[in-house]
């Protein structure tokens, strides 16, 4: 099967791995993605061509689009992306459109979505399928009800399914999308997408640092960096609080922390605390850790999950996405939310040592989000509507 999926990361990168998670499941289709977004360096498997448009991403208050590349003409931007993107959909002629978050979200980019999903059910791809991929937990709108009619004017018409990439055991999508039965086309609920540790990560880790039974590895994390620096100064501050040398912390600030940032972290850094951008292989960091204290995105939460670490999760407070999903987790895993009051360091300490002696727990979570979403887009390459 011929497939074009569509992911346009704004700020953080977490779309984006997910995504790329399901373009690996799809291994034996023919697979170009198509990304608008910062630049990220990502593994991409050897079946995926990757098309990359002129950058945008928005603003830090989600209010406007930004050039990733200085200088040059938003709008500009737009017209060559509109113009690329139809010509390569028009070469390509794909029998599958997977487009992630739209029409739930990156209503910003419906300059060259609408016109790509007319173009589509106009009779030019009558044999293509559009699928939405989305997210478990849709973000609050400032008129939710005009929100919502206008994503059911998008969808219903132009689209044949939504893959919603969580479990209803944890939450439904009629938590945050109130019009859930007007809905005309099948929703269905995939599982989680995340990555898991493989066997012998734990050990392998901790031999590589020289840890020994009675040591205790804590992992912070960020996600991209775009946002989180405070979880990180407080977290490397607590450490250096606790004067006990079998406690050892790792600190990932992520890809996108301002270089100034990311600079200063280290001098807060007491022994037994390394500070790196980024790995490639967070969950066997996971898998390794006694503790994971972290931002709440979707797939470092669900990293942790899988892994069973016990965890400490700071929500982003700009909406209700991450403490939603972080109180849900909370019933189920060894998982305690964090409030910005609790990044005292003082206070994080006394926190990080109430929970590093939790026993690992993996609950009853659907985990296998993208292997379930390749197989159902697999099952059939006939027309959409």
């Amino acid at each position: 099967m011929n497939i074009i999926i569509y992911c346009q990361h704004v700020l953080g990168i977490g779309h984006l791995f997910r995504t790329l998670a399901i373009a690996e499941a799809l291994a034996g289709h023919q697979v170009t993605l198509v990304l608008g977004g910062p630049p990220v360096e990502v593994a991409v498997p050897d079946h995926v061509r990757v098309v990359r448009l002129p950058g945008l991403m928005m603003d830090a208050e989600f209010s406007r689009l930004l050039p990733v590349e200085p200088g040059r003409a938003v709008e500009e931007i737009k017209k060559e992306r509109q113009i690329l993107l139809a010509e390569l959909v028009r070469n390509i002629r794909p029998e599958l459109l997977l487009i992630e978050l739209y029409p739930f979200g990156r209503g910003g980019f419906h300059f060259e979505l609408g016109p790509l999903l007319h173009a589509v059910r106009d009779g030019r791809l009558p044999s293509c399928r559009v699928i939405c991929s989305l997210r478990d937990i849709l973000v609050e709108k400032k008129n939710q009800q005009k929100y919502e009619q206008r994503v059911l004017d998008r969808l219903n018409p132009f689209f044949d399914a939504v893959l919603v990439h969580g479990d209803p055991e944890v939450i439904k999508l009629d938590a945050t999308f109130s019009r859930l039965r007007e809905i005309t086309v099948p929703v269905v609920y995939t599982g989680y997408i995340c990555q898991k540790p493989q066997p012998g990560d734990r050990q392998a880790i901790r031999a590589r640092l020289r840890l020994g039974p009675a040591d205790r590895l804590i992992i912070v994390s960020a996600g991209s960096g775009s946002v989180g620096h405070r979880l990180l100064e407080s977290a490397l501050r607590a450490h250096a609080l606790m004067h006990d040398q079998t406690r050892k912390m790792q600190v990932f600030t992520g890809p996108y922390l301002d270089d100034h940032l990311f600079a200063a972290l280290p001098r807060l850094a007491a022994p037994g605390a390394t500070v790196e951008r980024f790995t490639d292989n967070f969950p066997a960091w996971l898998a390794a850790a006694d503790l994971s204290v972290s931002m709440g995105g979707y797939n470092t939460s669900m990293n942790v999950v899988a892994a069973g670490t016990p965890a400490l999760v700071l929500p982003f407070g700009q909406n209700r996405e991450q403490r939603m999903r972080a109180e849900r987790l909370a019933g189920l895993a060894d998982l305690s939310v964090l409030d910005e009051s609790d990044l005292e360091p003082a206070m994080l300490a006394g926190k990080i040592a109430g929970m590093i002696g939790r026993r690992e727990r993996r609950p009853a979570i659907r985990l296998e989000g993208a292997r379930q979403t390749a197989d159902w887009l697999s099952q059939g390459t006939g027309a959409g509507r």
